[in-house]
């Protein structure tokens, strides 16, 4: 039996206002999220799972809400923690992070974790999620880094170079036979 994971990565968001957990979506994410109702309101999506940050949240929330569907909000879905988890990290303090972390899966900050202990967390998520939900379509609303970590932990193309060409938002369709990932499908243009 296929299971169907749409990994929605969440919209352009604001790092100006709020912290992590609370920071929503910029006009432009806003617009982008009505497009990702239309890009898979015809999926016939079973499920939506979030992180539990707003912007993932918000970035899936009409989809759901045109489905007439709740979200589910997973805490080990929440972003990789780069340093202190609610303080908000500029872009050009974030990208290089998070090269490191991906050459060096043990490295962390001081108060974050590394990309090994995300990948930990967040996969043994996934397939809880596979197991709880075998058969179904799921919406995942997640983050970059996260996705990218979880993709390649099923396949090793999926890196840093991978997550730098990818967008604000984006929606990969991953299918699975239980636990076997099929194929991978980018869905965004």
């Amino acid at each position: 039996m296929k299971t169907y994971i749409y990994m929605v990565r969440h919209g352009e968001s604001p790092k100006i206002e709020g912290n992590e957990r609370t920071r929503g979506l910029t006009e432009k994410g806003k617009i982008d999220a009505h497009k990702i109702t239309e890009l898979l309101k015809d999926e016939g999506v079973d499920t939506f799972i979030s992180s539990p940050y707003s912007r993932a949240v918000l970035t899936i929330e009409k989809l759901a809400n045109f489905s007439g569907k709740e979200i589910l909000v997973y805490e080990d879905l929440k972003e990789i923690i780069f340093s202190n988890e609610d303080k908000i990290l500029p872009d050009k303090e974030v990208y290089p992070i998070v090269e490191l972390m991906f050459t060096d899966p043990d490295f962390s900050l001081n108060g974050g974790e590394s990309k090994s202990d995300c990948q930990i967390r967040s996969v043994a998520a996934l397939k809880n999620i596979l197991k709880e939900f075998k058969g179904h379509k799921i919406v995942l609303g997640t983050h970059g880094a996260v996705m990218t970590i979880m993709m390649g932990y099923f396949d090793s193309q999926y890196g840093y170079e991978f997550l730098m060409k990818t967008s604000k938002p984006d929606v990969y369709r991953m299918e699975f036979n239980d636990e076997e990932l099929i194929d991978i499908k980018r869905l965004w243009t």
